[in-house]
This record gives C-alpha cells, structure tokens and sequence, in this order.
C-alpha cells in the first residue's frame, strides 16, 4: 500500500466522525483552531513567575520561529493538498487552499512542547504539552483541514528545531541577555 494511501486511510478513520455531531464539531474546531492560546499562556507564565524561565522562553521562541521558518522553506519546495482540496473527508473549518505539509499549528505547538522537554525543570510542563499539541494535532485531521503526516511531519520538524535550539544554547546567551537587558531597562521605568 502506498503512503498516500496509508495517509488517506489514516485520515478517514479520524476524519469520518466530523459532521456526525454537533457538540463534537464544535470541540473539534475549538481545539484545532485555539488550542496554542494554550501554549502562549504558559510561555507568558513562566516569563512572569521565574527570572530563570526567561531564558527557557525566549529557546522556546527560537523554536518555534526557526520551525515556522523550515516549514516555510518545506513548502518552496513541496506541495501537498489539504484533504478538502483532493475532495475527501468532511472540511468543517474553511481554509486557503494551500499546501498542507507540515502544519504550522501543530509545529508551533510542538516546538514549544519539545523546548520545554529537553530542560529537566520544565520537562513535566513539556510532557503535558506534547501531549495537548497531539490532541491539537489530531484535531486538525478530524476537521478536515490536515492529513495525519502533515502532522506527523511537523512532530519532526519541531523535533529537529528543538534539539538545534537546545545545543545551541550556549551561543544564544548574548542575544538573550541583550534581549533581557533591553526588557529590563523598559520595565524598570518609571
């Protein structure tokens, strides 16, 4: 069987449920369209609770800019439909018809998931938002406007960005101290 075809098949035992229930729709685009509010809220959190988890905040913003960055540069090169446009499965969120691989939603989310992951403090943080960013993931397929590899790809590409951010940490320290310096200097006047 060819990917395409594992892609479509994995699409539809997903995707066959929207449309079917109301209630579910609505929790369905709710969470494929909101869901990384989530995932801001917790950055602006730990930027707010702990000097410490500044650092960590701004990787998390590397992250995800360096993952949005790659996908921008997948799609120079690659074109893939959303499912709506190979008319299949039921769309309930309209959308451009653009390429679909990979999900920025979903490397948003997991770029800050995979960040917080790779530091022992915020790991349990980490966990729990990997674990959001599938469920917001999964509900992208379920309303009709990714396929499941346009997840699964943006799961490596977050992967990827995140280890690139992590080990480059060490460099990134005078830009994140100039960055801390400059928000220092404006919070503190008055």
């Amino acid at each position: 069987m060819a990917l395409n075809q594992i892609n479509i098949n994995i699409f539809n035992s997903i995707n066959h449920f929207a449309g079917s229930n109301a209630v579910l729709d609505k929790i369905g685009i709710f969470t494929a369209e909101y869901l990384p509010l989530i995932f801001i809220f917790v950055l602006v959190f730990l930027w707010l609770s702990n000097e410490e988890y500044k650092n960590l905040v701004l990787y998390c913003i590397y992250s995800v800019i360096l993952g949005l960055s790659l996908n921008f540069l997948i799609t120079l090169f690659y074109f893939h439909p959303r499912p709506f446009m190979d008319r299949i499965g039921v769309s309930l969120i309209n959308h451009a018809p653009e390429t679909s691989f990979p999900s920025d939603h979903t490397t948003f989310m997991f770029s800050i998931a995979f960040m917080l992951l790779y530091f022992k403090k915020t790991r349990i943080t980490g966990i729990i938002l990997a674990a959001i960013a599938m469920i917001g993931g999964t509900a992208r397929v379920f309303t009709g406007i990714h396929y499941p590899f346009d997840i699964i790809g943006s799961l490596f590409v977050a992967t990827f960005v995140g280890l690139i951010i992590f080990y480059s940490k060490s460099r990134l320290t005078r830009i994140n101290d100039i960055i801390l310096s400059i928000y220092s200097k404006i919070t503190n006047i008055k």
